[in-house]
């Protein structure tokens, strides 16, 4: 019998995605994609209540810095809005050779290449260097755009267990010595606030010939001299192939970067597909990067303030007796071990006027179910003692 012209066959795909559970659950409980109202240094505003913002990556506090905002808005009257194409055409401007040189010399490396996005360029760090018949060595902790790219490798992936270099030196021990090797590593991890063991990894690595690849996004900033991230705070700069990182966190811009040798730089750019196919930074971001990084140079106040107040911060949480899974940075979690506490304790925070971010699994182990916060130096020392009476009262509620 022939079907009817009116008949029209399901679509699984739309079936699937109306039926998704997590997207239910999540408008069901509304814990994300909440809309700020306004903003002004650590201070929100949210359905119309003030709030502390207690979960942002703006480390030093630069994105409300007058420099910093005065040459954001300065750039698009000399450059426009945007470059409107890849940097590989048309999209190429001298204020990106600029940026790329400053955070070049700034880091030790020979050359950088900036694009649109941090996602963008630690994806490319890993796929454009890795290729099927590899094998990466990769933390199984690692940011979702470093699984991203060891998939788009094609490279064999072996995850080691989270900053153990014993697991990796035993999951050496039973690979082909002289099959090419990448070790990915992140710095700083932004969900456990925990330093990369990059010394004894590094060195592993070394030895078994890897090519090392680390994600700096929350190091940069804040480790290291006047901010040069986990590398410098090691002094490693040799063991260490590539640093990959966002202008999103302590540089108070959105886009992100690739540092290295002139030579794996330039690689970069002509076999990077998320490089080649992204349209280029804008010019207000770029000089937003730019302005930020003269200011963690010469002002070293901003980096003194994080470390005071995380050292607060951190103190506060232990006496309450909250699980902060050995953080050391100022990205520090509160772990409840399941989305329920996680849920009760997050709203609690709001009721008390603490905007915080909810990680439940997968994004975080089983049973690490946690509050994601992270201090700022722009947090004061009434926002902190507003902060310690709202943990209180979500401890209470527990």
């Amino acid at each position: 019998m022939a079907l009817s012209l009116f008949t029209k066959t399901k679509k699984a795909i739309v079936d699937r995605a109306s039926d998704d559970y997590a997207t239910r659950m999540r408008l069901k409980y509304k814990p994300y994609y909440h809309a700020i109202e306004s903003q002004q240094g650590t201070h929100i505003r949210l359905d119309g209540r003030d709030m502390v913002m207690l979960s942002s990556n703006d480390y030093l506090g630069l994105s409300f810095h007058p420099k910093v905002i005065e040459a954001c808005g300065a750039a698009a009257k000399v450059w426009g809005t945007s470059p409107t194409g890849a940097r590989i055409s048309n999209g190429s401007r001298a204020y990106h050779v600029a940026l790329e040189e400053k955070i070049a010399t700034f880091l030790g490396r020979e050359a950088c290449h900036v694009s649109v996005a941090g996602y963008i360029s630690c994806c490319s760090a890993v796929a454009s260097f890795a290729q099927k018949g590899d094998i990466i060595l990769a933390d199984k902790n690692i940011h979702s755009c470093l699984v991203d790219a060891t998939r788009l490798s094609m490279a064999t992936v072996e995850r080691f267990s989270h900053n153990n270099p014993e697991d990796l030196r035993q999951i050496l021990k039973s690979l082909p010595h002289h099959t090419p090797k990448m070790l990915v590593v992140e710095g700083v991890y932004s969900m456990e606030g925990h330093i990369c063991s990059l010394p004894e990894l590094a060195q592993i690595g070394e030895d078994a010939g890897c090519f090392t690849v680390l994600d700096d996004a929350h190091g940069f900033g804040v480790l290291g001299r006047q901010g040069r991230g986990t590398v410098d705070h090691y002094k490693l700069n040799d063991k260490v192939d590539l640093i990959c990182g966002s202008l999103s966190k302590s540089l108070a811009s959105t886009g992100g970067f690739v540092a290295g040798s002139r030579t794996l730089i330039e690689y970069l750019r002509t076999n990077s597909k998320q490089t080649l196919f992204s349209a280029a930074l804008s010019p207000s971001m770029a000089a937003t990067a730019s302005a930020a990084l003269d200011v963690m140079q010469t002002e070293p106040q901003h980096l003194e303030r994080l470390w005071r107040n995380t050292k607060r911060y951190r103190e506060m949480l232990k006496g309450l007796g909250l699980d902060i899974w050995g953080s050391e940075t100022p990205a520090i979690p509160i772990v409840l071990g399941s989305k329920e506490l996680v849920y009760r304790f997050w709203n609690a925070l709001l009721e008390k006027g603490v905007f915080t971010v909810m990680s439940i699994a997968p994004a975080v182990p089983p049973g690490k179910d946690l509050i994601r916060t992270a201090v700022s130096a722009l947090h004061s020392d009434e926002d902190l003692e507003k902060i310690a009476a709202a943990m209180a009262y979500a401890v209470k509620q527990m």
